[in-house]
């Protein structure tokens, strides 16, 4: 079964298989916001089996009127607060937000490829 993923109007694909020895870069590095709706919200707070107000307070940053998950220094840089970093994988991967299912097709990449690139060794140029 192919692991390649396309998506139209994008001059890249992804090979999915390139997360398993990829050691996160897309959720460490830069600081960076990853938005989070009220539905993605409810979602990770049932995995997590936490309250919403508690998976808010614990997990969350509020920028003006959106949520963010939070993140804290590592390797001099950041990290996203669910990263295993001993393991090198998500621990709400099955309830991720949609920023994260998305990645590495966001629209900023679509001119931007030189970028995306060395940050995600599973992009394959077309």
């Amino acid at each position: 079964m192919s692991t390649i993923i396309k998506k139209q109007g994008y001059d890249f694909c992804f090979d999915e298989n390139a997360c398993k020895s990829c050691a996160g870069r897309c959720c460490t590095g830069e600081s960076g916001y990853i938005w989070v709706n009220n539905d993605e919200i409810e979602a990770i707070a049932k995995f997590l089996n936490l309250e919403k107000s508690l998976f808010i307070n614990e997990y969350l940053l509020k920028v003006r009127y959106r949520f963010t998950l939070k993140e804290f220094r590592y390797e001099g840089g950041y990290s996203c607060v669910f990263f295993d970093l001993e393991n090198k994988k998500c621990t709400i991967y099955e309830a991720r937000p949609t920023q994260c299912r998305t990645f590495p097709f966001w629209e900023h990449f679509k001119s931007n490829i030189k970028e995306v690139e060395t940050e995600c060794p599973g992009v394959i140029r077309l």
